[in-house]
């Protein structure tokens, strides 16, 4: 039976991006095996899995440790195919692979975002960039999820360049209906409205994201239109920061804090526009699912938003730092009539397409078997 390994920083990423991967390999009759750091988590679809130490930054005692957890379970498997996810996942796998000299092994890495892109530290570029570009030698295929990326290792890196759309979009997770009343009720749940205006950035709060630079740009804005809600639901890993700078502006009834939510895909239903301030994205799902559930969105000029933004149709793309220009663009959606907004729908509708599941899977699996 042929065998297949996966390998990414944490046993999480599997089950928010993998899972379609693991399961077609599964049922297509490889033997399926995952390396990650142990979170406990049942992962569907996997025959084996291995606990390795893998690290999040540049600590140099955990990434020799996993490198050698690497190291002797290649010694003890023989797989057709490794599958590299993550930066340092997918940076240790690989050079545990080149140390162990494989024959007949096919080394597969999906880029989920380089840490390297226009506007990053300039350490990034010196220890990420130079990292990658020795890395690719010993890749045989290497797969991008956006433009940028796949242009700057097309032209940069000596092994076979893949740019597809994502991850994939699954249409399962929107495979419900909401009534009018369901949408009053949940928004009531939240003391908004049924006639208030409804903005949503799903992501974790993080300094990456910028929630803190949205808040200081709406600030103004909310307090002349009170009607105007904001919505953050996302896991809160700022200890609190962001809560404590709206007490301060005095916006607590308008920016709701919702913390992890398993119910995005409704939470967008009862939203009137998308919004996104990150500075950095690889290909940004919060995003995407607005698209799919027919938002206008209005997004910082980074990698990942100006693939998914088409400027003036089904949203709007700002400069990363012009929080004027970023306000300026939200009213203008607010003030659009119906018929501007149905356009938009119809906009994102075509777009999505090529970013739905069943397009992407195919692409993924073909670039592992090729």
């Amino acid at each position: 039976m042929k065998k297949i390994l996966f390998a990414a920083n944490l046993e999480s990423f599997f089950i928010k991006f993998l899972i379609p991967e693991l399961k077609w390999f599964k049922e297509n009759g490889y033997e399926v095996h995952v390396a990650a750091k142990s979170e406990d988590i049942d992962i569907p679809y996997c025959d084996k899995k291995y606990d390795v130490d893998f690290a999040r930054g540049l600590n140099l005692k955990q990434n020799v440790r996993s490198y050698k957890q690497l190291k002797k379970i290649l010694k003890e498997e023989h797989y057709d195919i490794i599958s590299c996810h993550t930066p340092f996942g997918g940076a240790i796998t690989r050079y545990a692979a080149k140390k162990s000299h494989l024959k007949d092994t096919k080394i597969v890495y999906m880029a989920h975002g380089f840490h390297f892109y226009t506007g990053a530290p300039f350490f990034n570029w010196l220890v990420f960039y130079s990292a990658e570009k020795y890395l690719a030698k010993c890749t045989d295929n290497l797969i991008t999820i956006n433009l940028d990326d796949y242009e700057i290792a097309k032209k940069k890196f000596k092994t076979n360049v893949y740019y597809v759309k994502g991850v994939g979009l699954p249409q399962e997770k929107f495979a419900f209906k909401m009534t009018k009343q369901d949408k009053i009720n949940l928004r009531k749940s939240l003391n908004i409205k049924e006639k208030d205006y409804v903005m949503i950035y799903p992501a974790e709060l993080l300094p990456r994201k910028r929630q803190i630079w949205l808040i200081d740009a709406v600030e103004e804005l909310l307090k002349k239109n009170k009607n105007m809600h904001i919505l953050l639901p996302g896991k809160d890993s700022m200890n609190g920061e962001c809560q404590k700078l709206v007490e301060i502006k005095g916006l607590s009834s308008q920016i709701h804090f919702l913390g992890f939510r398993k119910d995005i895909p409704q939470l967008l239903n009862i939203s009137d526009l998308a919004i996104t301030t990150s500075m950095q994205e690889g290909l940004p799902v919060n995003v995407m699912e607005a698209i799919y559930v027919g938002l206008p969105v209005v997004a910082t000029a980074c990698r990942g938003n100006r693939d998914l933004i088409k400027n003036n149709k089904n949203g709007y793309i700002v400069e990363i730092n012009d929080k004027e220009e970023f306000v300026k663009k939200i009213l203008k959606v607010y003030k659009m009539n119906k018929k501007e907004i149905e356009k938009i729908k119809e906009e994102d509708k075509n777009i999505i397409q090529d970013y739905l599941l069943d397009n992407v899977l195919k692409e993924i699996i073909d670039i592992h078997l090729k």
